[in-house]
């Protein structure tokens, strides 16, 4: 075997893409689970009385589990997928309100910090793989990249949605609107001017959590913090059931798809 291609294997298991294909459903799953993320962690730390240190805890050891289940897939599975991002959603939340609220550093300096971190993150799977494409997260060790990325990203939009919203005093509406406005800017972008698809698509992703988790603080805070005061157990629900239709459908497509290619 050739040394380059025996390079390309090493400590990487092939299998089949482990994401799925980036249509309107899988935008509005993700903008869906980053709100979950944002309602959900302040449901489980705030009204079920567990704080941000046990309910970062829990919610670990269940996206531990979960990761564990999708890396032993060979394929995209949409149940499988989709759950992993909406706890990978909620551990961001997490991470970032654990490091503001319980330990207290700033938001400005949290932001920073993920957004160097997402950076490098994206320097070091660019050098080892040569791409950064999700249509290529065949291997391991790309994928193993790609939860990291998505990780950080979370972390990083929970805090950029905060400190526009709550330290630069817009409000919650006015940082939805403006992170609205930013991705259909990036979507124009790439539909018009030919916006490179792999800059698009993580613009976009890092742009979708702000979006959700303002949308998410807008439902669920007071009227006297400018929100509309909805529960948060009763979005979060509203939210879960959504995404549930949604993989149901993606799930049944895919059936339907892997049907017509085994038919004769």
């Amino acid at each position: 075997m050739p040394r380059r291609a025996t390079r390309r294997r090493s400590g990487a298991r092939r299998m089949l893409n482990k994401v799925p294909e980036v249509t309107l459903v899988f935008w509005i799953i993700k903008i869906l689970g980053t709100t979950v993320g944002e309602t959900a962690a302040d449901y489980m730390s705030e009204t079920l009385k567990l704080g941000l240190t046990k309910t970062t805890l829990v919610t670990g050891a269940v996206l531990a589990g979960m990761l564990v289940v999708q890396f032993r897939a060979r394929r995209y599975v949409p149940w499988i997928y989709w759950t992993v991002v909406v706890l990978i959603s909620i551990a961001g939340t997490l991470i970032t309100d654990l490091l503001t609220d319980q330990i207290g550093v700033r938001l400005e300096v949290t932001t920073s910090v993920f957004a160097v971190a997402l950076a490098a993150t994206f320097l070091v799977w660019y050098r080892t793989e040569h791409t950064l494409s999700i249509h290529s997260i065949d291997t391991t060790r790309r994928e193993a990249f790609y939860w990291l990325a998505i990780l950080v990203t979370f972390a990083l939009g929970t805090a950029a949605g905060d400190l526009l919203s709550e330290r630069v005093n817009i409000g919650y509406w006015e940082a939805a609107l403006l992170f609205g406005a930013l991705i259909a800017v990036v979507a124009v972008a790439y539909y018009r001017f030919g916006l490179p698809e792999v800059v698009a698509f993580w613009t976009a992703y890092i742009l979708t959590r702000p979006f959700g988790a303002s949308m998410a603080d807008f439902l669920t805070q007071p009227d006297r913090r400018h929100g509309l005061g909805l529960s948060s157990n009763q979005v979060s629900l509203v939210c879960l059931g959504l995404i549930v239709v949604a993989v149901g459908f993606l799930t049944l497509r895919q059936r339907r798809a892997d049907a017509a290619i085994a038919a004769p």
